[in-house]
């Protein structure tokens, strides 16, 4: 399937406002992160707690800040999920020691704050699991008149909890009274959890825990992953092709996974191992993008087409424009899905990929072959004892003779 046939872009000739935007924004990028201090990690690689918070009416965000800023030292980041009740809290932890209790000190913090003092005495049902409301209930329900036995005893706790933790109350359950729909909860039954619970007006979805020692050895292995796959495509791209192919491509590369980083670093994103692998995504993806148009010249190389070199790759560019499109535009359109609709979690992951495949894209085009040709008018010059002049157009390649002007 072609979207262009037969285009006639002269790429080459337009390449200066796009190689200046990749300078712009890779300054930029870097000029941030050193004044950052470098990227800011997530807590896969610094250390430090992420809480998953939902709640039934939101409070803000500096007031859960300044709450848990009273029992618990160093940076505290609030989250809000938009459309939600949702909030991601993550703080980081100077030691393992710290670690273990911060888990505590941060769900302690929320209870006393956000829920009211005169439940404390009562067992909070969105905060609880299946075994410990049967404990709770189990003697009450007896001096209540209320005879299970055990199995029954668990049956109805399973039957609650599974109602709480199901959609669309997905953990939080509002109000006592919405109990009464459970199978086997009785009013007299209803009526003995009244008094021994009450629903909190949060719940903690899920908690991630990594230990600073643990997140330092994660980076470690990210950077080194991220090397190693360079280091093999730059090999591979030697063999198959010639070392200036690899060269240019890996330069190219390089742009992408830097440019990212950057805007990481200017939108104060966090790098986590999802960022990671979505990075690992756009080295693989950009790579294969510029291989296949290293693979046209090279076929139309072998082929004898006429013209400069210049001429050449930029019909090579013209004749995979319709593959990049295809191909480019249908994983950016699902990337961005994931941006803008795949929630919190994802976001990091869907926002390098949104940026790492436009860049990817135009890098192809703009920066890999660009250096082609360069080295091409490079040797030329050489080869010829001169120097290479500006805009200096290579001479026919050597198995090509005839007009400029390039024979399709």
């Amino acid at each position: 399937m072609e979207i262009f046939k037969k285009t006639n872009f002269d790429f080459l000739g337009n390449k200066w406002p796009f190689v200046i935007l990749s300078l712009l924004l890779t300054v930029a990028g870097l000029v941030s992160l050193a004044i950052k201090g470098g990227p800011r990690y997530g807590i896969d690689f610094s250390g430090g707690a992420l809480m998953d918070v939902n709640f039934k009416q939101r409070p803000s965000a500096e007031a859960i800040r300044k709450a848990l800023h009273q029992r618990i030292s160093g940076e505290i980041e609030v989250q809000e999920v938009s459309n939600t009740q949702e909030v991601f809290i993550s703080t980081g932890a100077r030691d393992d020691r710290a670690l273990q209790i911060v888990r505590g000190e941060m769900i302690s913090t929320l209870n006393s704050t956000f829920n009211s003092a005169a439940d404390n005495n009562k067992l909070d049902l969105n905060m609880t699991g299946q075994a410990a409301l049967a404990d709770r209930l189990r003697d009450p329900l007896l001096r209540a008149g209320v005879s299970l036995s055990e199995d029954q005893l668990q049956a109805l706790t399973k039957a609650i909890t599974s109602y709480r933790d199901t959609p669309p109350r997905s953990g939080l359950v509002q109000n006592l009274q919405d109990l009464s729909s459970v199978p086997g909860v009785t009013p007299q039954i209803l009526k003995v959890i009244e008094q021994e619970c009450f629903a909190g007006n949060f719940t903690i979805r899920s908690v991630e825990i990594v230990g600073p020692k643990i997140g330092a050895d994660l980076r470690q292995q990210a950077i080194d992953v991220v090397l190693i796959a360079l280091g093999a495509m730059l090999v591979y791209i030697a063999f198959r092709f010639e070392w200036i192919y690899g060269v240019a491509a890996v330069i190219a590369v390089f742009h992408d996974t830097i440019i990212t980083i950057g805007l990481f670093s200017l939108f104060n994103k966090g790098i986590d191992l999802t960022v990671i692998a979505a990075l690992l995504t756009l080295v693989g993806y950009s790579m294969n993008d510029t291989i296949v148009t290293f693979d046209r010249i090279r076929e139309n190389l072998k082929l004898g087409v006429r013209g400069s070199f210049s001429d050449i790759v930029n019909l090579s560019i013209n004749q995979t424009l319709s593959r990049t499109i295809l191909t480019s535009g249908l994983t950016f359109l699902t990337a961005l899905s994931l941006f803008l609709f795949g929630g919190q979690v994802l976001n990091g992951f869907s926002f390098a990929l949104v940026v790492g495949i436009i860049v990817g894209t135009y890098s192809s085009i703009f920066v890999a072959s660009p250096i082609l040709v360069f080295w091409h008018n490079l040797a030329e010059a050489r080869k010829h004892g001169s120097r290479p002049a500006a805009g200096l157009e290579s001479r026919a390649v050597s198995s090509a003779k005839g007009p400029k002007a390039v024979k399709r």
